[in-house]
């Protein structure tokens, strides 16, 4: 069964402790119903920087990477469906790729 990436963008910081506990809470029940369909739950990231061939520069883009999951899904369409599901687009936009084993 592949893995897929499910790649946070955006967001925006809780406008109080509690708004944010709120939606961790949420957050946590999400990956808990997907029981062992879960790899890795991820991690929020903090700021980016974008490397390119002519330097470097802040900010990560318009729609900076923020954080990750690791999921287990029959098909992208499963995965899709997981994603669907994710809290997270109360705030921001979620990608989701399938991670390709290197041989």
């Amino acid at each position: 069964m592949p893995n897929y990436i499910i790649a946070y963008h955006g967001g925006k910081k809780p406008e109080s402790p509690e708004e944010g506990a709120k939606h961790m809470a949420k957050w946590k029940a999400w990956l808990d119903g997907l029981g062992d369909a879960v790899v890795n739950p991820g991690t929020p990231l903090g700021k980016s920087k974008t490397v390119t061939a002519k330097g470097v520069s802040d900010g990560g883009g318009p729609n900076a990477l923020t954080g990750y999951s690791v999921v287990k899904a029959d098909s992208m369409d499963a995965a899709l469906d997981m994603a669907k599901a994710c809290p997270f687009l109360d705030v921001g936009t979620l990608e989701v790729a399938e991670m390709m084993e290197m041989k």
